[in-house]
């Protein structure tokens, strides 16, 4: 069975929500053939990276770069991961109050050196928190989740 990991750092109500929906898509009961872990930036560790097949990885904005536990976790994985993740298969969500440039550039930045691959553009949740969020959310973890159950990643 595929292992799908999500990592999020969720502060606050709407960031607990969203990874909440993205957990939701990923467990849609027409894919329950892959095994899925969810943890904090803080408490995931290499174990956690070289467990998976995929990973959703979702941080706030905060001062116009990624979450400090998030860059503390890419500090903390990156050189036991470094040659075993190679090719791993990952999305990104950025809950932004401004624009989210700035994040996806940074994680990208530690991304590329670890030598992962995208399955699609960073999803931006920027601005004023809505609703429609929630279903962007549902919808990349079902995708993810989908594409481990059918072996595309």
């Amino acid at each position: 069975m595929p292992n799908l990991l999500v990592v999020a750092h969720a502060p606050s109500d709407n960031t607990r929500v969203l990874r909440d929906a993205v957990v939701r898509g990923a467990n849609h009961p027409d894919l329950s053939a892959i095994t899925l872990r969810v943890k904090a930036p803080l408490e995931t560790g290499p174990d956690d990276l070289l467990w998976a097949q995929a990973l959703i990885l979702g941080t706030t904005e905060n001062f116009g770069s990624m979450a400090g536990l998030v860059k503390d976790f890419f500090e903390r994985v990156y050189y036991p991961c470094l040659d075993q993740t190679q090719g791993l298969s990952y999305a990104l969500y950025v809950r932004a109050g401004n624009d989210g440039t700035g994040t996806c550039m940074a994680v990208e930045r530690i991304i590329t050196g670890l030598r992962w691959k995208p399955v699609q553009p960073a999803l931006l949740l920027a601005g004023e928190f809505r609703p429609e969020f929630l279903t962007r959310c549902e919808e990349l973890g079902q995708a993810m989740a989908a594409g481990l159950d059918a072996g595309i990643f």
